[in-house]
């Protein structure tokens, strides 16, 4: 069976084509912005344009536009190709690429926007605590590992006195082989990871 698995939750733009555990072809551009000019011509460069009858696709947390992006177009694709589609963790993603070739505990530091970071902790065993966006100082009080990863590793890392092992590591679709199925799951609804930062409006009493 083909997977095709779409990654936009970071400033990456990520795509991978598999045929069983196969990898057959991928490509990684870090681009900052324009996911949404880029992805859907990236796919079509894929061999037969990347049609797979599954597509797993980023949730979150990371960019709003970016997995709002992701999500649409796995979607769209899912319906036109009559695919499954199902969803995974950004963070997990990040994690399984610092396990190998060894498994180990690692803290999760990604950028979170408004000079927070998402913070999560994974146990050796794959277990994990819940995605919280941290100001800096917080996150180093949340940090539980000596080897810290993703693209704010390094920052958290020099927040220490003591040694810790820092990974600068984006989320990397060709990596998603690697995730566990319980990791997949059929509910598409973004990570967040913080709330919205739009607030609704109070509704005025009546005059």
């Amino acid at each position: 069976m083909r997977t095709l698995a779409i990654e936009t939750a970071s400033e990456a733009c990520s795509i991978a084509l598999f045929d069983g555990t196969k990898l057959v072809a991928h490509e990684h551009a870090v681009l900052g912005r324009g996911h949404a000019e880029r992805l859907i011509p990236m796919i079509a460069e894929l061999p037969g344009n990347g049609r797979a009858a599954r597509i797993l696709v980023s949730l979150g947390p990371g960019s709003f536009t970016g997995v709002r992006i992701g999500i649409a177009a796995a979607r769209a694709l899912g319906f036109a190709w009559g695919a499954e589609v199902l969803g995974y963790p950004t963070m997990a993603l990040v994690a399984v690429r610092a396990w190998q070739p060894t498994p180990r505990g690692v803290t999760v530091c990604m950028n979170g926007g408004h000079g927070e970071w998402f913070v999560q902790n994974f146990a050796e065993g794959g277990g994990c605590d819940e995605v919280r966006s941290l100001a800096p100082d917080a996150a180093k009080l949340a940090c539980e590992h000596d080897t810290i990863v993703g693209n704010r590793a390094e920052e958290l890392a020099a927040m220490f006195s003591g040694p810790r092992r820092a990974l600068d590591l984006l989320p990397d679709a060709s990596k998603v082989n690697l995730l566990h199925e319980t990791k997949l799951t059929t509910d598409l609804s973004p990570i967040y990871g913080r709330a919205p930062d739009a607030k609704p409006q109070a509704i005025r009493a009546p005059q």
